[in-house]
């Protein structure tokens, strides 16, 4: 009981509840939780933590390595120098805590597999309104994008202009999927520019200088070898990005109209053949994909409530089935031991030389072989996460991720190719323009 109610003296308790009421004065902090799918280590952590905790307005920051979520305190009105920090460090941040607009749409490119291609990709869409996030993976040549629910018409646009046909793709399908198969090397126009290439090379030394026939077999390598290269460059150029495609293009072409016909040519099919030995080691990645994922078996043997068994697609099969392995048979999921015994071959997993003996309590993995005896294990993880799906998913993930070195690289490229392609305009054009020297002589050097 108050002191003024003991006395008697009739007054009311509102007097005391007031200055409660207008306590308010310090603003609780709001909290929101982000998913970022390529934070796991502690750099990461540390890295997040030193761009973060600068930023006024951001009270704390919980993380949580193992679900790669990080939850900000903030008395901020808007989240968005946050998740622009973000950002800016290369981090794919997802807001989780609240109902969003945002949808997440994965496309198909048939036609991007290199770092090149994605970085025209990555300036063309980030000036699209409506974009929030991408998410690249050469490998499987797709791109998710994070976009307004009204902004995919506008993405599959700027992809057109860009000469990319792009497919949108049907993620219901949890587990990893392969890619499609690649398409055959076309190898002719190749040999056709290396062989008029080199041609150009002899006969020039044969003449001891340019020749008519020089500058035809000249043209045919370059044209050959080169038109897809002038293709690309001139995109690039009017989107104004001065990629490898756009500065090779003017590099050839240069190097013709100075007269170095057999120099521009062998530039051009060198270059060609980079490209070709660039794509074909992307294939074979793909293919190393494709063959993780073949380990595992589509149909898997499950115990039904009735007491019966029956093969089950593995996709389908459910944690806690009960499901048993014969010899010879690959283990479709990951799973614990219940019932037998075997020796399991897990070197597609683990590179151990030797099987493992399997009794009850004992793990198994997905894609591993059942070699001697029987047994029923316990599924412990779907199909799209288990142990073989972890490591697909951590390849793709690794091949996908840009290192902070990269990181610096693409933005110093971005100011330092820009300057040195002026600087080459000046040093061509400032000494004839003012200085009365030789076009000819200033345009080569």
């Amino acid at each position: 009981m108050s002191e003024c109610a003991s006395k008697g003296c009739g007054c009311t308790t509102e007097p005391i509840i007031q200055p409660t009421t207008q306590v308010p004065q310090t603003t609780e902090s709001a909290q929101a939780v982000y998913r970022i799918e390529n934070m796991d280590c502690p750099t990461e952590e540390a890295l997040i933590r030193g761009k973060l905790g600068g930023l006024p307005g951001v009270v704390g920051l919980d993380f949580n390595l193992m679900q790669r979520t990080l939850a900000v305190r903030h008395e901020l009105p808007s989240l968005s120098s946050v998740e622009q920090a973000l950002t800016a460090i290369g981090m794919q941040a997802v807001r989780m805590d609240q109902a969003s607009t945002e949808k997440k749409t994965k496309l198909s490119i048939a036609k991007m597999d290199c770092p090149t291609e994605e970085a025209l990709i990555r300036n063309k869409l980030g000036t699209v309104a409506g974009v929030a996030d991408l998410d690249f993976n050469l490998m499987q040549r797709t791109l998710s994008v994070r976009h307004a629910d009204q902004a995919l018409p506008d993405v599959l646009a700027a992809l057109q202009t860009l000469g990319f046909e792009a497919q949108v793709m049907d993620t219901t399908e949890a587990a990893p999927s392969t890619s499609p198969l690649t398409a055959p090397t076309n190898w002719w126009p190749l040999g056709i520019s290396l062989v008029t290439a080199s041609a150009a090379e002899a006969v020039y030394w044969f003449h001891n200088g340019n020749h008519w026939s020089v500058v035809a077999l000249a043209l045919v390598a370059v044209f050959t070898g080169g038109l897809s290269t002038y293709k690309k460059g001139w995109i690039a150029l009017k989107n104004r990005n001065l990629n490898m495609n756009a500065l090779m293009s003017i590099a050839v072409t240069g190097a013709m109209l100075i007269g170095h016909w057999p120099e521009a040519a062998m530039v051009m099919v060198l270059f060609a053949l980079a490209e070709v030995i660039e794509a074909k080691s992307l294939d074979r990645a793909r293919n190393a994909i494709r063959g993780l994922l073949d380990l595992t078996p589509e149909l898997a043997t499950v115990q039904q409530i009735d007491g019966t068994w029956r093969e089950v697609s593995a996709k389908q099969i459910a944690i806690e089935s009960r499901v048993r392995v014969k010899p010879g048979e690959r283990i479709a999921l990951d799973g614990e031991v219940l019932e037998g015994r075997s020796a399991v071959n897990q070197a597609p997993i683990t590179g151990e030389s030797l099987p493992v003996e399997k009794a009850p309590g004992d793990s198994v993995f997905a894609g591993t072989i059942n070699e001697s005896g029987s047994f029923e294990y316990r599924v412990t993880a779907v199909a799209s996460h288990s142990t073989l799906a972890r490591i697909i998913h951590a390849v793709e993930a690794a091949q996908g991720s840009r290192a902070p070195t990269q990181r610096f690289v693409d933005q110093f490229a971005r100011w330092y190719t820009p300057i040195v392609f002026g600087v080459a305009i000046a040093v061509a054009l400032l000494p004839p323009l003012f200085m009365g020297a030789a076009w000819l002589d200033w345009i080569y050097r």
